[in-house]
């Protein structure tokens, strides 16, 4: 078929046409897809979305009804780079001119203008009247999407190997390396309002699954770890599912979203569900989530019928190694002779407080740097950095970034912290209400320790020596290199402690202490909210000897970043002070690709590529909905105590409505009747999800899920012996990938997944 780059030149009458015949062609190859099927009833939503990808950019977008996508009233133009709050205005006022339109036809006002017999042949020969007014009110606005993407099409080239080779691993099907197009138009920094991030989307709870997330690392970000943990979900989503509909679906909406979906209709098929199941949780992103991933799905395996020839960015290559301690990015870009910049682009999962210095690249992290050159390996970087840069643990408490949806509870059993003391630290209540992006020192780490992971001696050097000041060199940083201290450097150049060097001016080296290292002090870099008599009772020193040592006063006011000797202490600490200032200044994301990390920052980079997606608030498949004769079914990790205090009624209450015997326990999967005295089945049904969403925030917290593997039963398998079997697994994750299994009728031969378990500490 001939390429069409020109197409927005076609006049109206052929670009029409075209459109109609290209539509005609997507249905027919969508529909004859045995894997990714296009039910009959989304064809004209798989067009419509394909119109929004290819016809009209973000400068532009579709009035039309929600409910029938081929029914689209106007396209509102919008001058280029206008606010946000002009282009409401300007939607509003053609809505509502459309709408009276609308309500003047179905009130049979005569005769009809030529715009208003254009509205209603949209809507077949014989609308009713009942069925125009109701469309009046239901007006949608679209933004257009084709510029977005074209580029995301253009920059999924670095990626798209990669993902193939993921979803392979997986044995997923390679057409889902499009639904990125959907998610983020291939932005690994993409941020959504909602606090979803990276290529893929992840929400917060659902990553912490599959990715390691804390102050200094987000996986979300890295499109490479992120497309195993989207593997691993759609793999499970599918598992669970049955059918890929479904299972993509479910990637927005949820599974258990969709299981609710699947019961209530009683079919597999998705088209019957989009058609007939409409609840307030099942809206239209979720009823055209898959719609809009056929439409991007087609657009990207035929993108030169829609933009022309397209040159995608080439694959991008690296070299991985292992950190084998913590590490500045400054040290890391000194030892590799790599910019900064370069870094973070393949290194996007690392936090804002490791590219702003406030922490270190953590210890086992996968460090990427540059294909060719040096061939890097651990004992390479080892060598270049010297032992002085690689260090034990982070020197200062951890900071976390308040995301969307963040309590100071829930941050609190994240990060095993009493949330008390989580308040105190950060001198606010502990019903305090948080800021998204605010930051929060994370306190209960234990003291900073005074040892290197490699032993280093101070160099020497000779009476009378002169150094020339280096670029990030400090007083404090010198002194430490050479075994002096500073106040000796600092009176042996006639210069103050808190002097600023300037570079290449000359400093007389005193000697080191003669004989030995032994009297050389350790070194503490001063963190937020340090004080020096904290730092004194912290490691046990006297606080005027602490003072004395460092030549300076009592209550002097600290500088984070300062360095301070630590009298008594082991002399091999005092490598932690090597180039303690020569990380670089704040950095700040390149205006033309910020990286977000914020809600409001998110809103300004502008909507997303799909319906206006809401990512899949939970993987539990679980359903657990108060059912019409006011039961629920028993869940792993629930009791009649927690039934008993969600309800607010005691437990002999729920005992004597159930007729179960004092210490007569509750089975998983038994029915118990509750009483709704107190609270509404709503109210229920929300604390008891928060309970099973603190209880997964508490172990996720701690572990992550690396894949899975098949078992097969065998005789004596019971829950209980399979959670103590496979490293106390617990039972409600157990459950969760095997939902259609009845655990308390287990049979020899019965095939279960397995998820496989690894500490949360495997930085990756």
């Amino acid at each position: 078929m001939k390429s069409t780059g020109n197409f927005r030149m076609v006049p109206g009458v052929l670009r029409l046409l075209w459109t109609a015949f290209l539509a005609t062609f997507a249905a027919q190859a969508l529909a004859a897809d045995a894997v990714l099927p296009c039910p009959p009833q989304l064809r004209t939503a798989v067009h419509f979305w394909i119109r929004v990808y290819t016809q009209i950019d973000t400068n532009e977008g579709f009035l039309h009804d929600p409910n029938h996508l081929g029914v689209v009233y106007a396209t509102v133009r919008f001058a280029p780079d206008s606010p946000p709050s002009q282009r409401q205005r300007i939607v509003d006022r053609e809505r509502d001119r459309i709408a009276a339109q609308l309500r003047s036809i179905a009130a049979g006002v005569r005769p009809l203008t030529p715009e208003e017999r254009r509205l209603r042949a949209l809507w077949g020969p014989h609308p009713s009247p009942a069925q125009l007014r109701e469309a009046a009110g239901e007006i949608r606005f679209q933004l257009g999407q084709s510029n977005r993407f074209k580029a995301g099409l253009i920059r999924s080239g670095a990626w798209r190997h990669a993902i193939a080779r993921a979803l392979a691993a997986h044995g997923l099907p390679p057409q889902l390396a499009a639904l990125p197009l959907v998610e983020s138009a291939y932005n690994p920094r993409a941020y959504s309002k909602d606090g979803a991030a990276g290529l893929w989307q992840f929400m917060p709870g659902t990553a912490e699954r599959f990715l390691h997330i804390d102050a200094a690392l987000d996986q979300r970000f890295d499109p490479f770890s992120a497309t195993v943990a989207a593997a691993q979900l759609l793999s499970y989503n599918y598992r669970i599912l049955g059918t890929w509909p479904l299972a993509i679906t479910a990637y927005n909406q949820g599974v258990a979203g969709m299981l609710r979906a699947v019961h209530a209709e009683g079919t597999r098929d998705l088209g019957v569900i989009v058609r007939r199941y409409h609840t307030a949780m099942f809206g239209f992103a979720s009823r055209n989530f898959y719609a809009s991933f056929l439409a991007a799905l087609y657009v990207d395996q035929h993108a030169q019928r829609y933009f022309g020839p397209l040159r995608r960015l080439p694959e991008e290559h690296f070299q991985e190694l292992t950190l084998p301690g913590y590490v500045s990015v400054a040290a890391i870009e000194r030892a590799a002779d790599v910019g900064v910049a370069r870094l973070r682009e393949l290194n996007p999962g690392l936090r804002p407080p490791v590219w702003d210095g406030e922490l270190d690249v953590p210890q086992g992290y996968r460090l990427r740097l540059p294909a060719g050159g040096v061939r890097w390996t651990v004992a390479t970087l080892r060598a270049r950095l010297g032992a002085q840069a690689i260090l034990a643990a982070q020197l200062r408490p951890p900071v976390y970034r308040v995301q969307p949806g963040d309590t100071l509870s829930g941050i609190a059993a994240r990060y095993h912290i009493d949330m008390w003391a989580l308040a105190r630290f950060n001198g606010m209540p502990v019903d305090g209400m948080l800021r998204i992006g605010q930051s929060l020192r994370l306190p209960g780490a234990p003291p900073p320790p005074v040892q290197a992971v490699a032993q280093v001696a101070p160099e020497s050097a000779a009476p009378g020596t002169l150094y020339r000041v280096r670029p990030g060199d400090t007083l404090t940083g010198i002194a430490a290199r050479y075994g002096i201290s500073p106040a000796t450097l600092a009176a042996r150049n006639g210069i103050g402690l808190n002097t600023l060097l300037q570079v290449g001016e000359p400093l007389r080296l005193a000697a080191p202490t003669s004989g030995t290292s032994a009297a050389l002090a350790a070194i503490y870099r001063v963190r937020s909210g340090d004080t020096l008599s904290g730092i004194a009772a912290r490691y046990g020193i006297s606080l005027r000897a602490l003072a004395e040592r460092n030549g300076i006063r009592i209550n002097a006011l600290l500088q984070v970043g300062e360095s301070l000797h630590l009298p008594g202490h082991a002399p091999s600490a005092a490598v932690l002070a090597a180039d303690v200032t020569a990380r670089p200044a704040p950095l700040t994301p390149p205006v033309d690709d910020p990286q977000p990390v914020s809600a409001r920052q998110a809103k300004a980079l502008g909507p997303m590529l799909g319906p206006e997606a809401d990512p899949a608030p939970s993987v539990d498949p679980a359903n657990y909905q108060v059912a019409a004769n006011d039961t629920i079914r028993v869940a792993p990790a629930e009791s009649l105590g927690y039934y008993a205090q969600w309800l607010g009624v005691s437990a002999m209450d729920l005992r004597r409505l159930n007729h179960l015997a004092f210490h007569q326990p509750v089975w998983i999967g038994e029915r118990i009747r509750l009483d709704f005295h107190f609270v509404t089945p709503q109210q229920f049904t929300a604390r008891r999800l928060a309970y099973h969403q603190a209880l997964e925030q508490s172990y996720f917290a701690r572990y992550r899920i690396d894949g899975t593997r098949k078992y097969v039963t065998r005789s004596g398998d019971s829950l209980w012996t399979l959670t103590r079997r496979f490293s106390d697994l617990p039972a409600w994750l157990l459950r969760q990938y095997n939902p259609h299994t009845d655990f308390f009728t287990l049979h020899p031969g019965t095939a279960l997944v397995i998820p496989r378990i690894v500490p949360a500490a495997a930085a990756g």
